[in-house]
């Protein structure tokens, strides 16, 4: 099969930043996505209650609204298409109203159908949630768990050979509806394949012959391919420890174990390379639902276009984090994207409110680390650094040299990015809660000022090296030296850029 013809937007996203106008960027870029699975109809029947059934002590529910998305597959597929990917889904519907009802919603975000093949001896899997007055009192379902027959087997390995050609990415979306059977040997190994492959599975063991690039479990699922819960007060740890057994067992390049309230981490395909973890937005229960077929949408958008795997993640959160501030399964938006990962940047705090912000988390007992560094050009080391300081504590403060500051350190023709875009890029991390700005050669003065539980440095210093350690001692904080990834350097970057090094 002959490698995709690739947009020219494409090629300038294999080294771009978390930044606000990366969503649009991507938009742009168009990438093409096949979403191969399970489809459901989710539905939400709305009213008030004022008494109680006198069958059974329950509430009636006057249902004055009823509200249809797509589910599952289908969800995916509209998020990627929300998002500017031009999307086909290859999947299994009945010949019902409710797949009629999907049809129409996949078409208002511009879905391709071609692919969606109807059985007539199965009904359309939907998931009815009845809710008085916002609360959700009961959910009835309709579902597809048998295998297909032979015909509808066919016509869906048909529509997906059909729709996979050209594809910068398939997703394939396996959520035990009896659709998929077989599909996997349609696959090919990962050196026959032309696109990016992303499995996001109830049993990711399922797809381990096909070696996918990335796989997508949540808790349940990563402790379904260990044979083991991931125990243990700290899930994100237990989780980054098994990340060679994840791979391994999956047969996937990466793993992104998706954590609800604690986030996501990536456990990349380079084993020697650090994990990357996000923090999500906390949200209730009852407004998470669908925010998983978001997380992947985004996920998938962003691989496909070829942005670096930490970047993509830290996208999906985001795009997550828009939909669990809903109510219902919803779809993300570029604009919405862009609005939200412009809103994680923020502004730089000025001394004063950043040390008014530290005594209401110092007296809600969270535990505030601070960290430094002028974050010219960001690379790897840099992110893995910014992670691994988050962990030590509740409240992570990066304090970023001044332009004039970091001329002084750094040579005249430093930085090469201004504060504010180098503010912008460390601020749209999720890891980073807070940046703020010192003009000397050291943060000792703001030190003095916040008075932070742990002062962060990254692994090519020592305690002794560091000025500072002497003002962290006096007030009886902690300092910390992060791990040190060799070989990446700021200055031996632009290096290269320039030309001096080959």
């Amino acid at each position: 099969m002959a490698a995709p013809e690739i947009d020219r937007a494409t090629t300038t996203l294999d080294a771009a930043p978390l930044a606000a106008d990366l969503p649009a960027r991507l938009a742009a870029a168009a990438p093409r996505v096949v979403v191969l699975g399970d489809a459901v109809l989710d539905q939400w029947l709305t009213g008030p209650s004022k008494r109680l059934s006198r069958e059974a002590p329950v509430p009636v529910v006057e249902v004055d609204h009823t509200r249809g998305s797509p589910g599952a597959a289908a969800n995916t597929a509209a998020n990627l298409a929300a998002l500017g990917a031009r999307t086909e889904l290859v999947s299994v519907l009945g010949d019902d109203a409710d797949a009629a009802t999907v049809r129409e919603l996949l078409a208002t975000y511009g879905v391709g159908t071609d692919g969606v093949v109807t059985d007539p001896t199965r009904p359309t899997a939907a998931k009815r949630r009845v809710l008085a007055d916002d609360a959700l009192v009961a959910r009835f379902d309709t579902t597809t768990r048998g295998r297909l027959g032979d015909a509808a087997r066919d016509a869906v390995h048909a529509a997906f050979r059909r729709a996979v050609e050209g594809a910068d990415a398939v997703v394939v979306c396996d959520y035990d509806g009896g659709s998929l059977d077989g599909v996997v040997d349609l696959l090919g190994p990962p050196g026959e394949r032309s696109y990016r492959l992303v499995v996001d599975a109830h049993d990711p063991a399922r797809w381990t012959p096909a070696r996918p690039d990335v796989v997508t479990p949540n808790a349940g699922e990563a402790a379904t391919l260990l044979g083991r819960d991931l125990g243990g007060p700290d899930r994100v740890a237990a989780a980054e420890a098994a990340g060679a057994e994840l791979r391994e067992r999956s047969g996937a390049g990466a793993v992104v174990v998706t954590l609800d309230r604690d986030g996501a981490l990536l456990l990349p395909s380079d084993g020697d390379a650090p994990a990357h973890r996000t923090f999500a937005r906390p949200s209730p229960e009852a407004n998470t639902c669908g925010a998983g077929d978001t997380f992947t949408a985004a996920l998938v958008l962003a691989l496909a276009a070829g942005t670096p795997a930490a970047t993509a993640v830290e996208l999906a959160q985001a795009a997550a984090d828009v939909v669990v501030g809903r109510p219902g399964t919803s779809v993300c938006g570029t604009g919405e994207l862009a609005e939200r990962v412009a809103a994680a940047e923020g502004p730089l705090l000025d001394a004063t409110s950043l040390a008014a912000i530290v005594d209401e988390q110092r007296v809600a007992g969270r535990r505030v680390v601070f960290t430094n560094g002028c974050f010219d050009v960001v690379h790897r080391g840099h992110i893995a650094s910014l992670n691994q300081a988050k962990r030590l504590g509740d409240v992570l403060i990066v304090a970023l040299n001044s332009d004039a500051s970091v001329a002084r350190l750094k040579g005249p023709s430093r930085p090469v990015n201004p504060l504010a875009d180098r503010a912008a890029v460390i601020g749209a991390l999720s890891c980073v809660d807070h940046v703020t700005v010192f003009d000397d050669d050291t943060p000792a003065e703001l030190l003095e000022l916040l008075e932070p539980d742990v002062y962060a440095k990254g692994g090519d210093y020592t305690p002794q090296m560091l000025r500072e350690s002497a003002t962290v001692g006096a007030y009886g904080g902690r300092v910390v030296i992060l791990d040190y990834l060799p070989d990446r350097s700021t200055s031996a970057i632009v290096e290269r850029i320039r030309g001096d090094l080959p």
